[in-house]
This record gives C-alpha cells, structure tokens and sequence, in this order.
C-alpha cells in the first residue's frame, strides 16, 4: 500500500493506492484521520478497514500529478507524506564507506566502529516538488539521497528480529545540508535543520510492497546528471541494527521519521565541489518507492 498525504484548496487530506494504481481518498472509506500521524497513531484500527475498502474497489478515486508534471492534477497537490514530524528526524551519518572516503578531507570517519547519530529539526518537511531555500548565509548547499523508515509503533528495547513488526513502511528523503554551517559548528544540528532542508515523499510505501529494505537501488540526479548512485545493501548499519541500539534506552515512538544516510556522490566529497545554486533541479529516486524532486531557489 502507498500512502500519500495531499492538498485541495486549503485543505490537507489523505490518499491510499492498494497497489492497483487507484488513488482513493482515505476518508472516502470512512476512516477519521485527521491526518497521517493520527493514521500512524491509530494504525491497528485503521488497517484492516483501509485494505478492503481498497480491495473491494470503494472509496473516491483521484488523480494525482506524476514526478516533473504539473503540481496539480484535478485541484490535488502531493505533500510530503508527514507533513509535520512528531519529533525530530533521526539521521544517521556516513553509513555508506564511500561517502566515508568522499568525505575524509572535511572529517575522517575511515576509523570509526559505531553508528553516527544526530538529530535534524523539521518545523515542516519540504514537499515534492517544493523549492529548497536559498539562504544568504549558505554558500555550499548540498544534496543527500536517503531511505526514510517510519515506525508505526512505539519501540523500547527491540530485539533487531523483531524490529520489521514495528515498521509501517519506507519514504524517500533528501537531507539538504548547508555545509559552510554544518562545518562551522562541532555538531551539525543547525546546517541540516534550515528551513525546507527536508523534502520527503512522494509517499510511504508500507513493509508488504518492499520484501527487502536492505537491498534496494538509490539514485540521485541534479539537472539530469547522475550524482549518486547505490544500494542499500551497503548501509554500514543497518535499519535492524540502528532500531535496536536506538531503542535500548530512549522510546522511539509512533510516527518516529528514520534517515538512515546516504551514499557517496555528494558535492561536498568531489574535488572541486559543485553546490546546489538556484534553479538546480534534485532528483531523489529509491527502487520500490518512487521519485522526490524538488528545485532550488524562489
């Protein structure tokens, strides 16, 4: 199943596809979320009536815009599938080895054992198709394609077996980084939580459609160009590993928004970095989920 969060005059709603490429209004089907944290929340009861609603063909079908089309199709604009995060984003840092190597001349990580933790502040995540700001302050924007998980469950002290029951489904993420920020300070906190530093979308795709998240193909183009290109079947720590030693001692709650890194190709590794400039176009693509895009500027 996909689940999409989308707009019509105003007005935030939610669209389910079963996986026979009907788009249906969630509350068509007489479902009462509010929106997708409260479907999140409530994701036991709500289940099973969304899956034969869709099954059984009801609902109010609508007609979404395809990656690079017009915004809107029939009124409808695809927001990002959580719109306002419960809490920060959990990323996780160089968790590719390439983009370890890539990055050895800012910050060596060639030597570290353990997962790189670090929080990023999401006010409101970025849109498809949402433009990424440009700051004044920022002269070295930067790119990073990511697979996004998002728990359906609060975890504490989860076994990395059972870590997939608590898993609602996966997304796609861009974390947008200013660089010359994330460097000035010894944490990175404030050059990955501007403003619109994080398109997510277009949808979630729900654990049934995606057998194995840790084999997946991800990509990522800038005007057309292939800058990353990957696996995630080379992620250092895996989504198991990082939900077990995350949840040892903190909850991680319903609707908790999991980054787990991205792999080489970013402009801050390359030898004479190419920056985000305005009128940049970000083309995000994980196999199984879809396509986040998003251009830079005004």
């Amino acid at each position: 199943m996909r689940l999409y969060t989308v707009e019509k005059n105003g007005e935030e709603l939610l669209a389910a596809d079963g996986g026979d490429g009907r788009k249906v209004l969630v509350q068509s089907l007489g479902i009462d979320a509010k929106d997708m944290n409260d479907l999140i929340l409530h994701w036991e009861a709500y289940e099973e009536p969304l899956r034969k609603g869709l099954n059984d063909a009801k609902g109010e079908e609508i007609v979404l815009p395809e990656p690079g089309a017009a915004k809107e199709q029939e009124g409808y604009r695809i927001l990002a599938p959580i719109p306002v995060p419960r809490q920060d984003v959990i990323c996780l840092g160089v968790n590719y080895g390439d983009h370890i190597k890539e990055t050895v001349k800012v910050l060596d990580f060639t030597k570290k054992k353990d997962a790189v933790y670090f929080s990023k502040r999401v006010n409101r995540s970025n849109d498809p198709g949402g433009r990424i700001p440009v700051y004044d302050f920022v002269d070295s924007l930067d790119y990073e394609v990511e697979l996004g998980v998002i728990l359906k469950k609060d975890a504490f002290r989860v076994d990395a077996s059972q870590v997939k029951d608590y898993i609602l489904g996966y997304t796609v993420i861009n974390d947008v980084s200013a660089r010359n920020v994330q460097m000035k300070h010894q944490q990175w906190y404030l050059g990955k939580s501007l403003d619109g530093y994080l398109p997510m979308g277009p949808c979630i795709v729900t654990t049934d459609e995606i057998p194995d998240a840790g084999n997946l193909n991800v990509l990522c183009y800038v005007n057309g160009e292939k800058r990353q290109s990957s696996n995630t079947a080379y992620m250092l720590t895996t989504i198991e590993e990082a939900v077990e030693e995350l949840s040892r001692g903190m909850t991680l709650k319903a609707g908790t928004v999991i980054a787990t890194g991205t792999p080489g190709g970013v402009a801050m590794g390359m030898q004479s970095p190419i920056w985000l400039k305005e009128g940049d176009c970000v083309r995000c693509e994980i196999e199984g989920i879809g396509v986040l895009e998003n251009y830079v500027g005004k």
